[in-house]
């Protein structure tokens, strides 16, 4: 969190102003920049796409490592990756989608849509992901030709604002608007809210702390955040366990945990506990006794806020243990502690982005799966599961049984969540949960949700909605078999025999 000297801290009941902030201006500039993209054509539009994607990708590296520097969390290697989803996978996917007037066309039912940009968005980027997210964020605002606000987080405001200013140059270069990418370094939250408030905003793109999403969609403008990952991961009978585990430790591992796909807690059938715990000592996972949990619990977890603690987020399992005053061997790759209940009683059984696994054993598959849906509920909501089976009936039972909007099967849950690289989801950096997670959607956002589409409806009457045929519907002797008899057009043909 950004610091503050004593004479800078808001007194209560005074509001505190950021120096310089005009959040009005902003604003203004990038009405200004909605307008000028308006009148951009696709061809213009997919050359500065091209121009911030390669600028992005070419930084992947200094930028990954400066997010390290300045934030102290996970792997500058790993966020290589991230940036690389980010820009390259994410292109790869949009580059050829209409964003740009007519995008599709039914003739036969007469039906044109037309794509329209939606206007200035305000986003929100996190500590864990900072250059990715916002690499991510500005290339699918530039696609659907919609100007960005970027809002970082205050610990790290410098690398995301660096990758801002990467793509922001690329993009003029390229004929871009002017101001159609902007960046506030630093903001309280209250001016976060000003901005999500705001009459020119648009659309919220919100990747931060429940409750930054939580007033985003209190804000009175359309927004669409993510929820918390509280993922399971069920190791199924028919599962190759070494090849399970050793997908896990990847996911895991994957820049010590940060990504709120990762797996949080394994569940597995009592007749193959052993052999899992045995393969995941192979990978130098270390074991909890209980006293050992009893002691990374408040290391790990703040149950009075009833979060985890920022101290462990994207840390090396090593350093995590040393914390808690537990000595493992300095290339120990995950702490799993064996658990029974889930809940905040039990706050390793919480998300925790790190490299900590819970770990449950189940007598059989329906208990297996009542543990999972349990995890589930308590702060994973609509986000993430993942499976490892290679018995189609059981995986699609699971994917029926979990509320969760990704079904991973037999994948690193870090990375295939993200999509593009161990499935074909839909790369993103923004994971959406659905109605359940408070979200309007499960997708894997993208450009494609940051468009409105208009709608061109060519005049062809239905017959069953002359006016001759109107008195029909007034007779109460006609039932529905009735009414089909009179007026079998299409659609009431599809009805079927009701």
């Amino acid at each position: 969190m950004e610091s503050r000297t004593a004479s800078e801290r808001p007194e209560p009941g005074n509001s505190y102003r950021t120096p310089g902030l005009d959040i009005g201006r902003v604003m203004g500039r990038a009405l200004h920049a909605a307008d000028a993209f308006r009148r951009l054509s696709q061809e213009d539009t997919d050359r500065i796409v091209a121009a911030v994607y390669r600028a992005g990708f070419n930084n992947r590296i200094p930028l990954a490592k400066h997010a390290c520097e300045e934030t102290h969390l996970g792997r500058w290697e790993d966020k290589v990756i991230k940036n690389v989803i980010a820009t390259r996978y994410v292109f790869r996917d949009i580059k050829d989608l209409k964003t740009v007037g007519v995008v599709a066309e039914d003739k036969d039912h007469g039906v044109v849509e037309i794509a329209e940009p939606l206007g200035p968005i305000f986003a929100i980027t996190p500590i864990t992901n900072p250059t990715s997210t916002v690499l991510f964020k500005i290339l699918i605002a530039m696609k659907s030709r919609n100007p960005i606000v970027i809002r970082p987080h205050g610990s790290a405001a410098d690398c995301s604002v660096e990758a801002a200013r990467i793509c922001a140059e690329a993009a003029l270069g390229a004929g871009a608007p002017e101001q159609s990418i902007q960046w506030v370094k630093r903001s309280t939250q209250e001016e976060a809210l000003e901005f999500m408030a705001h009459k020119q905003t648009a659309m919220i793109l919100a990747t931060g702390s429940v409750s930054l999403v939580r007033a985003a969609a209190r804000s009175g403008n359309p927004s669409i955040g993510i929820g918390p990952g509280n993922v399971p991961v069920y190791i199924g009978m028919s599962a190759d366990v070494p090849f399970a585990v050793e997908q896990i430790v990847l996911s895991k591992t994957f820049d010590y945990g940060t990504v709120c796909a990762s797996e949080q807690a394994i569940v597995a059938n009592r007749l193959r506990a052993d052999e899992i715990l045995r393969e995941f000592k192979k990978k130098k996972a270390y074991i909890l006794n209980k006293e050992e949990i009893r002691r990374l619990e408040p290391v790990a977890f703040n149950r009075d806020q009833k979060v985890m603690r920022i101290e462990v987020i994207g840390q090396p399992a090593a350093k995590i243990a040393r914390m808690a005053g537990i000595d493992v061997p300095s290339e120990t790759s995950l702490l799993i502690a064996p658990l029974e209940d889930v809940g905040p009683d039990t706050p390793l059984s919480l998300e925790i982005l790190a490299p900590i696994l819970a770990f449950y054993v189940a007598d059989d598959f329906e208990q297996a799966i009542e543990l999972c849906r349990l995890i589930n509920r308590h702060g994973g909501l609509g986000h993430t599961a993942s499976i490892f089976s290679n018995n189609e009936e059981r995986i699609r039972y699971f994917a029926s049984a979990m509320n969760a909007g990704r079904i991973l099967v037999n994948t690193p849950a870090s990375q295939g969540a993200l999509g593009g690289t161990y499935n074909r989801l839909r790369p993103s950096l923004m994971l959406a949960c659905g109605t359940s997670g408070k979200n309007i959607t499960t997708d894997n956002i993208s450009a494609r949700n940051l468009l409105n589409i208009h709608r061109i409806a060519r005049r062809q009457v239905n017959p069953c909605i002359s006016p001759d045929f109107l008195p029909e519907y007034l007779d109460e002797a006609n039932d529905v078999e009735a009414i089909e008899r009179k007026c079998p057009d299409a659609k009431a043909a599809a009805l079927g025999d009701l």
